[in-house]
């Protein structure tokens, strides 16, 4: 990054230390006390070897000692203080910044999920977050109170003896310099390695989630290959930081300890000389190592900074990733509870990762309060984008979406869509048991709406087998579940929401015979005088619909009642030719017809 966005990125993650200016002041009193307590001690070292040691006096040796002891017990309740509010500062920011970046990825709109692996976001708000965490509830703390202690070691240097400190000021920029140095060159190789961390915790869920198929495909030993090449990828990387960190660390304490033997020598020749006390060369040499160490150990977290700033970055960029879609400032509201008109008017659309495809192109149609409404066609028709732009998932590129004569970009989203109600092709189970997956739509609905609505979906007798009835665990995406059982868990949601518009996606399409029956007689009380628009391949589930639109490539071809478009549009009865067929094996080849045409 340039040095530009660099500050952009630590003015942003500065904000999160903003509401907490009352631990940030205590953090801070108490890194600047344990560190002049750390200088003062020093202090006592000279008086014990001068006025103890060398004027052999035990009374002052025992007075000098007091003083000292005394000094390290508030040390230690110094440390106490600094490590608490340290500690905690590391740890509420990095919960405010997880729950930030969290809750703002939940309302990107669904185009930017298409560029981003699921598996990366998850690393940077799990992996990256809990680097911070350890920075600045350790690292960050570490130097800053070295930072202190070299600043206050240098002062009193120059105090107890110019000369010698004019040889540790020579040495500082030799010093500094490789830190900034190699910090820079640590800092991307970080981000690099935090990156293809990231891709090892991707392809681990990806192959999680499909393990059914990695199995059924005996996948998995190229997986095992893939796998071993994500995470030598990651040695590299990481490896090339830690030659570059260790290069740092030896550069410095060489050019050190190097700094020290030359002060020892000059100031013994000044003991030896008489112009300089044994306790004040024991004073310097002391502080020269206290200096020492502090540089060493800010060029050792060095490396822990600059990964810290990598992550953050990381996290940055998510947490300002632009949302496509958004309410607008001053949002329109409903006038009452709406009946649920819809009017879709000369719309087109086309995916941001494939703008050159035009995915809906030019409809236009209507759909009156209550009116059930069927849409059907080949694969890649556009139904189901027809559905994502009416729940405002995308925004048209061009014309018009409009609920209840209101065009819906100037309605607040959320308002939106807490009128509609939508059941997948494959509906969408959350981990969790029975009870939280049916009133997802409604968290506060109670025990016997949500078994109402269970039975009203025909779910409640399987539910009422599973070893915990509503509270059975699901297991993750519900993988304890068959196919029909999720269909049905999620037909009773939006039977619990009670939408004013309905929006089925082939919600039948799971179902055995039996069940297929029993969630159409399910369906068909919902659907009652509520506003419904319905994804079907089979045309027996559609047929006695108040009106079916019939869509190929984007654009609606035909509109009408079954018995018209038989009569009027070649692709409507071509289908119904080939699923309507009078002979058994003739519905055989029907099915496997429908399914070469599936959307």
């Amino acid at each position: 990054m340039s040095q530009d966005s660099s500050s952009t990125v630590l003015a942003r993650a500065f904000l999160f230390l903003q509401p907490y200016k009352k631990q940030i002041f205590w953090a801070g009193l108490a890194l600047i006390f344990t560190a002049g307590l750390n200088l003062a001690l020093v202090q006592y070292v000279r008086i014990i070897v001068d006025q103890g040691f060398v004027a052999s006096s035990a009374a002052l040796l025992g007075q000098a000692i007091i003083g000292f002891l005394i000094i390290a017990i508030l040390q230690a309740f110094g440390t106490f203080a600094r490590f608490y509010w340290v500690s905690w500062l590391g740890e509420r920011v990095t919960a405010d910044l997880r729950r930030a970046v969290y809750s703002h990825m939940i309302s990107l709109h669904p185009g930017y999920f298409e560029a981003n692996l699921s598996g990366e976001i998850q690393s940077r708000i799990t992996t990256d977050t809990t680097l911070i965490q350890s920075v600045v509830g350790s690292s960050a703390s570490v130097a800053l109170r070295n930072l202190l202690l070299l600043l206050g070691g240098i002062i009193f240097l120059f105090i107890t003896n110019p000369k010698l400190t004019s040889i540790v000021l020579i040495c500082i920029p030799l010093v500094v310099g490789p830190i900034i140095f190699f910090g820079r060159r640590v800092r991307r190789l970080s981000r690099n390695s935090q990156d293809q961390v990231a891709n090892v915790g991707a392809y681990v869920g990806e192959s999680i989630q499909q393990i059914k198929t990695v199995q059924a495909y005996n996948h998995q030993d190229y997986d095992r290959a893939e796998f071993a090449g994500h995470v030598e990828n990651a040695f590299e990387v990481a490896l090339k930081r830690v030659k570059t960190n260790a290069y740092l660390i030896t550069i410095v304490m060489t050019l050190v300890f190097l700094a020290i033997g030359a002060m020892i020598w000059v100031g013994g020749r000044d003991v030896i000389n008489g112009s300089m006390t044994p306790g004040e060369l024991t004073a310097f040499i002391v502080y020269a190592v206290m200096v020492a160490t502090a540089v060493a150990a800010i060029s050792g977290v060095v490396s822990e900074l600059q990964r810290a700033a990598g992550a953050l970055e990381r996290l940055i960029e998510l947490l300002y990733a632009k949302n496509e879609i958004s309410a607008p400032i001053n949002p329109k509201h409903f006038d009452g509870k709406p009946k649920g008109s819809l009017v879709i008017d000369k719309v087109c659309f086309s995916y941001p990762s494939r703008p050159e495809s035009m995915a809906i192109n030019n409809v236009s149609f209507v759909i009156h309060p209550g009116e059930n409404v069927a849409l059907v066609g080949p694969s890649g028709a556009g139904k189901s984008t027809l559905f994502d732009l009416i729940l405002r998932l995308y925004d048209a590129d061009e014309g018009s979406v409009r609920l209840e004569g209101i065009e819906i970009r100037e309605l607040d989203p959320v308002e939106l869509r807490s009128h509609i109600a939508i059941v997948s092709q494959q509906p969408a189970i959350f981990t969790g048991n029975v009870f939280d997956n049916i009133c997802y739509g409604q968290p506060m609905a109670d025990q016997r709406a949500v078994e109402a609505a269970a039975e009203a979906a025909y779910a409640k007798d399987f539910i009422e087998e599973l070893p915990k009835k509503f509270e059975s665990f699901l297991g993750e995406s519900g993988v304890r579940l068959s196919g029909g059982q999720k269909q049905r868990i999620a037909i009773a949601r939006a039977i619990l929401k009670d939408p004013e518009i309905l929006l089925l996606d082939e919600a039948t399409s799971a179902l055995d015979a039996e069940s297929e029956r029993q969630v159409q007689m399910a369906l068909a009380g919902l659907m009652k005088n509520r506003t419904s628009l319905v994804i079907a391949h089979r045309l027996a589930t559609v047929k006695n619909m108040d009106r079916i639109i019939v869509m190929e490539a984007g654009r609606v071809i035909a509109q009408g009642t079954h018995k018209e478009l038989l009569d009027q549009n070649a692709l409507y009865a071509n289908l119904a030719e080939l699923q309507f067929s009078e002979t058994n094996h003739k519905e055989h080849e029907s099915s496997i017809g429908v399914t070469k045409v599936r959307v």
